[in-house]
């Protein structure tokens, strides 16, 4: 009987994406979870792959073995590997894109290959072989440096010449973080013997007796620091070491940056309303079976007390905690608050920390010394052990939806927990997404509402500024009359104010208005936006940049700057205010980090607060009273089934931030349809109104809930295949769509259709939209179809990818 690895390989495409037979070398003591570098592929080429399953048996066939084994003990649990089959199913990603996602970075390993040119020597070279050869002649390279000064098409020509013996390689590998190890030093007697042995000889030895007194004095001291305060060297602790005069040992430390939040611990008070929130959701946490809350509370209701006691109780059980925030400006804030009543035991976790604390901040919760976890999307992958509750707050935000593959929801991700361990998770939100709020309406889910502000508190007055009266009147400025007003106001009553608007840059384009030239990007089928700050022109989806043209290059005509961004308003901001401090918070300024940005403005009371997206939700200040919304109409016209839901929610959000302090808040939304449904309910804060329109568009349009969107996009860098590619994937799914067992579920393929935007780094994107139920034979069919795509040798330049249910 010989040992037999189910191997997933990284190297294995989506289309060739399975678990892979390898023997394990006698001797080589194997578990499920470690990873290895196995050969894979026609080249046998060394490949990193996760031992899925480990069986003994006769082979079959005649198997490769497995070549090195990376972990010493696993890195992943049978729990975290079934997790990532079912992501690998439900995302249509592969086994290795799961795992990814769901181990921090710092886990994985840097390869390096390095190439060195063989004695022997062949004639009849080709050119390419030979400017391969003259490069390696000056010593071993990386496949990198090969790459660089050769071409990316380089690699083939290397594995022709590996076979031709005109060359080696090796592969180094390492890992990306490593454990920071501190190296202590102790007395290893009593002190007053040490120092009478070393006192015959403190002459000779001076620096072992001040080493052995300071160790007398302090007690255990790191290396590091007893050699700067007496100035001996690590050859002075070795001969002590040797000599059993001190003890020498390593200890692991944490690189996690100490944070004062200065937020004290006050009693909590529960009100009515919130009491009846906490004794519900508790009362299905104790059933220990799976199950979804929705807590639907108005801005400002206080739906981060009721947390904060859950999480009290549920750690008096022995049970552990997540809470998930939609961005990471709203951890600070929310760390402050949970720090302060239950100090270490919460773990922070999201993209802004530095690769070594968020591992050793990992580890801190595997190893159990955390019970509460609090952080962003990817934060529902951390390893806590006896989950009780699972918290998403503002869980209708876009960004709990991961952009890169596989394309997972945080809110999925969370429900396949609960329901593996047992926990309940709960939704927060004061306006929930539609399918939240159907299914809580419907009784699959539970149901708790908070209908009032936290202490009586009323919510903000709300004052519509119609943009085309203003533009009648003569007011071309991108800030209308009444919030002009309104900050005039606030800036008297030494009140601070909060302003948003979901662009930034200076202007949206520029245009010429002699021939209508607009400068666009190279790379993206988009025109580019301007920014003032460099007066540079630049591409919001690949970064392109250039310097902005104060000439039409067609024409010859005076460019006009059409649109506005943040740092246009900025500019009007202090031509209208002069001497006004006043904060800019988006993409260009958060690099000096959102915790600095937001303690200044609450420390310092700065004026005004402008800000996009981040400034929108979850912000708690006492002192702000006026919140305006500078284009409200940005994001209703989109083309996307959520566009309503989305402004609606946009809205709320942002107006609530605005009277959470003692006195009265008011709000000022900006928009050129101020008779819109959408804007009204939102200005009313009435998320029953506007449920109900849309609820009922959403059943005629086949929407979600009542039907899931798979979207299949084709990729490439020429647009006439992709399109044809597209249109014949189009074809091909109508026809096995239209027969059983698939006809019974009504789907329907819409496409191919262009992209939103068409051409995006050099690469163009056709569409196809399948609606139907997100389900297993639905899956595995399009599974089959993107597969089946891959293989086609005319395909080779292109990409298919399938998304369900995307948010934007």
């Amino acid at each position: 009987m010989t040992q037999i690895a189910k191997v997933a390989v990284a190297a294995a495409t989506y289309a060739i994406d399975k678990p892979y037979d390898y023997l394990v070398p006698s001797g080589m003591e194997l578990s499920v979870g470690c990873r290895v570098t196995v050969p894979f592929g026609r080249g046998n080429r060394t490949a990193e792959g996760m031992v899925l399953q480990l069986r003994q048996e006769v082979p079959a066939k005649p198997l490769k073995a497995i070549r090195n084994l990376l972990d010493q003990e696993p890195v992943l649990s049978e729990k975290e590997i079934r997790l990532a089959l079912w992501m690998r199913q439900r995302y249509f990603c592969t086994f290795y894109d799961a795992l990814h996602t769901i181990l921090p970075a710092a886990v994985w390993y840097r390869y390096r290959e390095i190439w060195s040119l063989c004695p022997t020597a062949e004639e009849g070279l080709t050119e390419r072989e030979q400017a391969v050869c003259r490069m390696l002649s000056d010593g071993p390279q990386e496949r990198e440096t090969l790459c660089t000064a050769l071409g990316e098409d380089i690699p083939p020509v290397l594995y022709q010449m590996k076979k031709k013996g005109l060359v080696s390689v090796e592969t180094e590998t390492s890992r990306k973080v490593k454990d920071h190890m501190v190296e202590l030093a102790s007395l290893a007697a009593p002190a007053q013997e040490v120092l009478e042995r070393l006192e015959r000889r403190r002459r000779s030895a001076p620096r072992q007796y001040e080493a052995a007194a300071f160790l007398a004095k302090c007690g255990e001291t790191t290396v590091h620091d007893l050699c700067y305060f007496t100035g001996a060297t690590r050859q002075t602790l070795r001969s002590l070491e040797k000599q059993g005069l001190i003890a020498l040992r390593s200890r692991e430390e944490y690189r996690i940056s100490p944070r004062e939040y200065g937020v004290p611990a006050e009693e909590i008070t529960l009100n009515q309303q919130q009491q009846e929130a906490y004794d519900s959701i508790l009362r299905q946490t104790e059933t220990g079976r799976a199950g979804v809350t929705l807590l639907q509370g108005v801005t400002g209701s206080g739906k981060t007390l009721v947390y904060i006691r859950l999480a009290q109780t549920l750690l008096e059980q022995g049970k552990s905690v997540m809470i998930l925030v939609p961005e990471i400006a709203l951890t600070p804030q929310m760390m402050a608050r949970f720090t302060a009543y239950f100090g270490r035991k919460v773990a922070l976790l999201h993209s802004g920390l530095r690769l070594t604390e968020r591992w050793d901040q990992y580890k801190r919760i595997r190893r159990g010394e955390a019970a509460v976890v609090l952080g962003t999307r990817s934060a529902v992958f951390a390893p806590l052990e006896r989950l009780g509750l699972i918290i998403l707050d503002e869980e209708q935000e876009s960004s709990y939806e991961s952009e890169k593959a596989p394309c997972y929801h945080a809110r999925d991700i969370a429900k396949y927990r609960c329901v593996q361990e047992g926990a309940r998770l709960v939704l927060g939100s004061a306006t929930p997404t539609v399918e939240t709020a159907y299914y809580a309406r419907k009784g699959d889910y539970g149901l708790c509402r908070l209908t009032e502000r936290f202490n009586q508190r009323r919510l903000p007055q709300v004052i519509l500024a119609d943009m085309r009266r203003e533009l009648r009147d003569g007011n071309f400025s991108c800030i209308s009359r009444p919030l002009q007003q309104e900050l005039e106001r606030n800036l008297a009553a030494g009140e601070q104010s909060i302003l948003f608007l979901n662009r930034r840059g200076s202007s949206r384009q520029l245009l010429c208005p002699q021939c209508g030239y607009v400068p666009q990007c190279p790379r993206c089928s988009v025109y580019l936006t301007y920014h003032s700050a460099n007066r540079r022109m630049m591409c919001h989806y690949c970064g392109h940049s250039q310097p902005a043209p104060d000439t039409c290059p067609d024409c010859g005509g005076a460019m006009k700057h059409i649109g506005f961004g943040t740092q246009k308003v900025e500019e009007e901001l202090t031509r209208l205010f002069p001497g006004t401090e006043l904060l800019r918070m988006d993409a260009d300024t958060v690099g000096e980090g959102h915790e600095k940005l937001l303690r200044e403005f609450q420390r310092r009371r700065i004026p005004i607060l402008l800000g996009t997206q981040m400034v929108a939700k979850g912000l708690d200040f006492a002192g702000v009273t006026l919140v305006g919304v500078l284009a409200a109409d940005l994001s209703l016209y989109v083309d996307h089934y959520r566009a309503a839901e989305r402004t609606f929610s946009l809205l709320t959000q942002v107006v609530g931030r605005a009277g959470r302090g003692e006195k009265e808040g008011r709000a000022v939304i900006q928009t050129y349809t101020p008779r819109n449904d959408v804007i009204l309910a939102a200005a009313e804060q009435d998320y029953d109104r506007f449920y109900d329109d849309e609820i009922r568009l959403r059943r005629l349009r086949r929407d979600p809930p009542f039907a899931d969107h798979f979207t299949l996009t084709v990729t490439g860098p020429e647009e006439e295949p992709v399109r044809r590619a597209c249109a014949q994937l189009c074809a091909a799914l109508r026809q096995a769509l239209s027969q059983e067992p698939y006809r019974a579920m009504e789907p329907e393929v819409l496409g191919p259709a262009p992209a939103p935007v068409v051409k995006l780094n050099n690469r163009y994107r056709y569409r196809i939209t399948v609606v139907g139920q997100n389900e297993k034979p639905l899956r595995q069919l399009l599974a089959a179809y993107m597969k089946a795509f891959a293989r086609r040798p005319e395909h080779r330049n292109m990409a298919v990818h399938t998304d369900c249910n995307l948010m934007d």
